[in-house]
């Protein structure tokens, strides 16, 4: 069977021609409603990769989906974050959803402050089960945002027009940032539970004291065996404990390492190839950098 290759959508006019809107206002820059669309029956654009950011808010979307043992329903606000390069599906024909669509191509944001923020939003890269449900108020604050930034557009391009749409968009990513905190708080018996599993593996994987490994538990092994996308997992182990999965990670090879260095007498090169290090180099700075000691020194402090 032929491999189904996505069709690359380079523009914000592409995206608008495959989805038989009007041309946009703006070349770079574009607010649509979902209603709006019509979703071409061409098998080429089932599938497609945006060279586009796109953060768009639903309702209506005839899913759901399940968080621990609980469902939530797609069918009330929803916000979901794509980034460049990211491969998405349209929505099957007979089913369209209701709410609003911002897309922007990163050369709008590149020489200013925005670019530097969007990169640190790790939602864009969570998976769409981690979507940001939002609450009634949340969505008018949202979708108000949307609708001033669509009339922004309309009016035409002056000296103005890019620092108002970037001032938008900033707006949108600081909402975005409080509500999923705000989600992560609100979910706080499922994400411990959650933790509670994940501090279960981590305990299992530096179990074989003296079994070399291949290489450190990644954060990657660790979101695969919870079901969550890496980011996801980090910015929820942050709302319950301040670290990242790789910050736990390390946390516990520091404290695996201690053990080792006073209990028994493994040299530092045999403690670090242990834990998967190719060079003790390696291991001896990362030791230092957390206890601010060296291995060698942290051990003399018990002798």
């Amino acid at each position: 069977m032929k491999k189904e290759v996505p069709y690359h959508v380079k523009t914000v006019s592409d995206q608008h021609r495959i989805l038989s809107l009007p041309k946009p206002h703006h070349p770079l820059v574009s607010v649509f409603n979902f209603e709006d669309i019509v979703y071409d029956a061409d098998e080429r654009y089932r599938s497609v990769v945006l060279d586009l950011y796109c953060i768009s808010i639903k309702k209506n979307v005839a899913q759901k989906v399940k968080y621990g043992q609980s469902h939530y329903d797609f069918d009330e606000g929803v916000m979901s974050f794509i980034a460049p390069k990211q491969i998405i599906s349209n929505i099957p024909e007979g089913h369209k959803p209701l709410g609003w669509c911002l897309v922007f191509h990163p050369d709008f944001i590149r020489k200013h402050a925005v670019a530097t923020r969007i990169k640190g939003c790790e939602f864009f890269s969570y998976a769409a089960n981690e979507a940001l449900h939002l609450s009634e108020k949340e969505e008018d604050t949202i979708v108000s945002i949307m609708d001033m930034l669509r009339l922004e557009l309309e009016k035409g391009i002056d000296t103005y027009s890019e620092g108002v749409i970037l001032s938008y968009i900033d707006l949108i990513l600081s909402y975005s940032d409080r509500f999923y905190n705000r989600q992560f708080l609100t979910r706080k018996t499922w994400n411990s539970d959650l933790l509670t599993k994940f501090e279960e593996l981590l305990s299992a994987s530096f179990a074989a004291q003296h079994t070399h490994q291949e290489a450190l538990p990644s954060v990657q092994y660790f979101s695969d065996q919870l079901h969550l996308s890496p980011n996801y997992l980090s910015s929820m182990l942050r709302s319950l404990t301040g670290k990242s999965t790789q910050q736990h990670i390390q946390d516990r090879l520091i404290e695996k390492s201690k053990e080792l260095l006073t209990t028994t007498s493994l040299t530092v090169a045999e403690i670090a190839y242990l834990f998967g290090f190719d060079y003790p180099q390696s291991f001896n700075k990362l030791f230092k950098n957390k206890t601010q000691h060296t291995p060698l020194a942290y051990r003399k402090l018990f002798n």
